[in-house]
């Protein structure tokens, strides 16, 4: 170590897949020739159409539009099971460890996973759920989360989860927001040994939801709850005799995937819309590369799958790279501060990516709850959700992976759909609390409020450079003086990641997903903006709020630049 810098390690310089030397070769291609490149990265899919073209863009006020592999057509829960079931369909999709470590833990091969997702794929088209429908999913972390998802993406439904800590107002708010006809949820969730009333939540928003015609509810604790006849069946019972295969639908790569409200915690919530081709891309991808994932090693991240890095580093991302991933239903500390690493040990698990605010709490315990546990088979650490200080990085460092393992520190956004900056474990030095370096085709720049470009370190806005421009304007993200960047809306930005029409906002090099906001889903507005498919939403009655501000959904607030894959489209619609 020298000087707070921790240089990579040669086992690992030895035999990552991306190396230092290799980093800069396919970092320099994605900015200088980045249709060659996302060309080439693109063939991580199985395409039913291939793309003929990787990007379309038009940056003019009047005709503004981003797309990715536009004529491609794709299925993503195809990607995630079928192209695995020949020579994977015995391996573990998903480890699941419950809440309770007396319960026994599940283990779902491939082939279970396929047929679970088929047969409710069935039942949702049963209930009369069609291409481009939205389908709220209240669920707990158990794996009929990943089927409920992997479902809606069979058959083109458009899946809206909804984080299960989440009040009845909240849900009521996200379900009328996308106009969903069906809930998924359960009996009760468990967390931390306390029952979570999913189905009385369910019950208490529907009383504003008027248009909601099926409710179906998994039992997970067994509880008795009220059950509304004709709307309500159960899961178990409904699946029973539905058939063990669906031919996955025929989906284009701008077609929506899923829909991804935020928080709300500063301001209203805005509903982030990711779409098929580029998304699917960037997540593979960053899967990969990031954690440098190799087949048959044991992945865990421990994000809840009510957030976005649940959806793309939990389920899409791992499945389409034949990983198995381990899903956890409950919380850090219980029934000790010792539970993670307990479940580290129980699977073996190689690569741990978890949240700075949970690393900290745990820390505050002390040091003696991790080294009751072995930790052994642990050979990478990873950070995601927020910025992670200096200190809980070391402790992260010296404590849990006693040294040993590289911290892959990302930094990114639910309007990015997957990683933009991070390092890469065989490529690239550590430093406590730094996220590093970009991702292939994120091009970050700081910029003063007038625009000019700042050199060094300073307080700025983040934003990414365009082709055939000096730079692109603000973008959604600030930097301190630290040169961590903030999260903060986007500002005009235009990226093949992530992009809509609209006031555009700054991101620009990979195919993105498409916002709308909570109170302002102006499908119709988008159609006509953009060049994606929107043609299949239909459209939604509110109109378009006056602050829409488009944003590229591939890279977070990072200027990139150049075409990089992401969700493909953001319109992001602040709410008056």
């Amino acid at each position: 170590m020298d000087q707070g810098i921790y240089p990579v390690p040669n086992p690992w310089a030895n035999d990552a897949l991306v190396d230092a030397a290799r980093y800069q070769q396919m970092y320099a291609h994605s900015i200088t020739d980045p249709e060659r490149f996302w060309a080439e990265e693109a063939q991580r899919l199985d395409w039913m159409q291939p793309f003929s073209q990787v990007k379309a863009t038009s940056f003019s006020e009047e005709d503004f539009g981003i797309s990715w592999f536009a004529d491609g057509t794709l299925n993503l829960s195809a990607n995630c099971l079928d192209r695995h079931l020949a020579e994977r369909g015995d391996a573990i999709a998903i480890l699941w460890e419950p809440d309770d470590p007396a319960e026994p833990e599940r283990r779902i091969s491939y082939r279970e996973l396929h047929e679970a997702v088929c047969r409710f794929a069935n039942l949702l088209k049963a209930r009369g759920v069609k291409r481009g429908d939205r389908v709220t999913l209240y669920l707990p972390m158990v794996p009929e989360a990943a089927v409920a998802m992997l479902a809606c993406a069979r058959i083109g439904a458009i899946h809206s989860i909804v984080f299960a800590g989440f009040s009845p107002e909240a849900l009521a708010g996200r379900i009328e927001d996308c106009s969903s006809r069906i809930v998924v949820t359960a009996d009760e969730g468990l967390r931390g040994g306390k029952k979570v009333p999913l189905k009385a939540n369910v019950d208490a928003a529907l009383a504003h939801c008027p248009d909601v015609e099926t409710v179906i509810m998994l039992r997970r604790t067994g509880a008795e709850v009220a059950m509304v006849e004709g709307r309500d069946i159960d899961w178990a019972t409904a699946v029973e005799d539905q058939p063990s295969t669906c031919e996955p639908e025929e989906m284009g790569a701008e077609d929506p995937l899923f829909i991804l409200y935020t928080s709300g915690s500063t301001g209203k919530p805005k509903g982030v819309l990711h779409t098929t081709g580029g998304y699917a891309v960037w997540a593979a991808m960053t899967h990969e590369y990031v954690f440098d994932y190799r087949p048959g090693q044991i992945y865990w991240c421990a994000a809840d799958i009510g957030w976005v890095t649940g959806h793309s580093y939990v389920v899409y991302g791992p499945l389409m790279n034949g990983a198995t991933s381990v899903m956890f239903e409950g919380v850090p500390n219980f029934p000790d501060a010792s539970r993670f690493w307990q479940v580290v040990d129980k699977f073996g698990v190689e690569i741990f990516y978890g949240a700075p605010t949970a690393l900290r709490a745990l820390m505050r315990e002390g040091d003696e709850w991790v080294r009751k546990t072995s930790r052994k088979t642990l050979r990478l650490l990873g950070s995601v959700g927020e910025p992670i200080n200096p200190e809980a990085w070391e402790w992260y460092h010296h404590v849990v992976g006693e040294g040993r393992c590289p911290i892959v520190d990302t930094w990114w956004q639910t309007e990015t759909g997957g990683a933009m900056i991070s390092p890469l474990p065989g490529a690239t030095a550590l430093k406590p609390g730094s996220a590093t370096l970009p991702m292939f085709g994120v091009k970050p720049e700081l910029v003063d409020g007038d625009g000019r470009l700042i050199e060094g370190r300073g307080k700025a806005v983040l934003c990414s450079r365009i082709a055939g421009r000096d730079r692109c304007a603000p973008s959604g993200a600030t930097m301190t003086a630290s040169s961590r960047p903030i999260s903060r809306p986007f500002r005009d930005a235009i990226s093949p990641a992530t992009d809509a029409g609209g006031t555009r906002m700054a991101i620009i090099g990979s195919p993105a997903a498409s916002t709308t906001s909570s109170t302002c889903p102006a499908i119709a507005w988008a159609r006509r903006k953009s060049r994606a498919p929107w043609s299949r939403i239909p459209r939604w009655p509110k109109p378009p709020s006056s602050a829409c501000r488009t944003t590229s959904r591939g890279r977070a607030s990072m200027p990139m630049s150049r075409p990089m894959p992401m969700s493909s489209r953001t319109m992001l619609c602040v709410a008056n």
